[in-house]
């Protein structure tokens, strides 16, 4: 149990590690070259490097290693070793692209040479946001900000990390307008690149986990269930019910099903006149939800 609790560890490091590598890779290509400040830490981080030349790679080792400590003690190991591990990988790349000890320069994508403003953050939020929510579902993050939202996030744990973070980088963006001379662009360029991190990353996060929850009261209860077993291959709940007008005695089944499945669920249920049905959303199923039923 050890061994494998140690190579479950260790498969974490290494992902975060090459997500890091792509996180460096991001920032030289995309985010540098292109005067707007991302997010969080290294968005500030990123404006004093334009402001004192002074490199975002030695900025964000200077500034993790405190919050790191303070994490390790205060929220949880393993999230301040892992995310440890983001940040020197990430610093250390990125130092070795600056210094063209890794020469990468013909990928950079400069706007200023006519290209698109406002691909940059486009590319650069989308990558992000993979990169975030990969780092939170093994355990780790970015570093800088999300120290800072971890922490938020053990006091009020209702607030989701990712959405406190962009609350933070809304702050980053309002500080970058007086930054890059006073012009409300990076300003937008900020907002345009937080929001797809967070949307990319709740969709990451949450996106295949989504389903649908239908409640209906039917007559038909043990027809319509052998049609979601046989033709959607999940089952329902079948759940003894009042009418709250008539006091009636009614059959109510409750089943969780894809997203996709609604169409034809739609059509079975079209079958019993005299069935309805309520649907909500499910952001999160657990359990053998996706296994089939036969």
């Amino acid at each position: 149990m050890l061994v494998l609790k140690q190579r479950s560890h260790l498969k974490d490091h290494v992902v975060i590690a090459l997500t890091a590598a792509l996180m460096a890779l991001n920032y030289y290509i995309f985010i540098l070259p292109n005067q707007f400040a991302p997010a969080g830490l290294s968005g500030i981080n990123t404006m004093v490097q334009y402001l004192f030349n002074f490199s975002v790679g030695y900025l964000s080792l200077i500034e993790n290693i405190p919050l790191a400590m303070i994490c390790f003690f205060k929220v949880d190991k393993h999230f301040a070793v892992k995310t440890a591990t983001n940040v020197i990988v990430f610093s250390v790349l990125l130092l070795l692209f600056q210094h063209h000890i890794i020469d990468l320069d013909r990928f950079i994508y400069h706007t200023a040479d006519g290209k698109s403003t406002l691909l940059a953050p486009v590319a650069a939020g989308t990558i992000n946001g993979f990169i975030t929510a990969t780092s939170l579902k093994y355990g780790g993050s970015t570093g800088g900000m999300d120290y800072v939202s971890a922490m938020i996030h053990k006091k009020k744990p209702a607030y989701s990390m990712i959405h406190i973070s962009f609350t933070i980088n809304l702050i980053v963006a309002s500080i970058s307008y007086f930054v890059y001379n006073f012009k409300i662009e990076p300003v937008i360029l900020c907002i345009v690149y937080s929001y797809l991190t967070t949307r990319v990353g709740d969709y990451i996060l949450k996106g295949g986990k989504e389903a649908l929850k239908v409640e209906m009261i039917t007559a038909h209860p043990k027809e319509i269930t052998e049609h979601i077993i046989k033709e959607l291959h999940h089952s329902a709940t079948i759940i003894q019910a009042e009418g709250g007008y008539s006091h009636q005695g009614k059959t109510m089944l409750v089943c969780v099903i894809n997203k996709h499945q609604i169409t034809r669920f739609t059509e079975i249920i079209g079958q019993y006149p005299d069935t309805f049905a309520c649907v909500s959303s499910v952001s999160e199923t657990l359990g053998n939800f996706r296994r089939d039923v036969h």
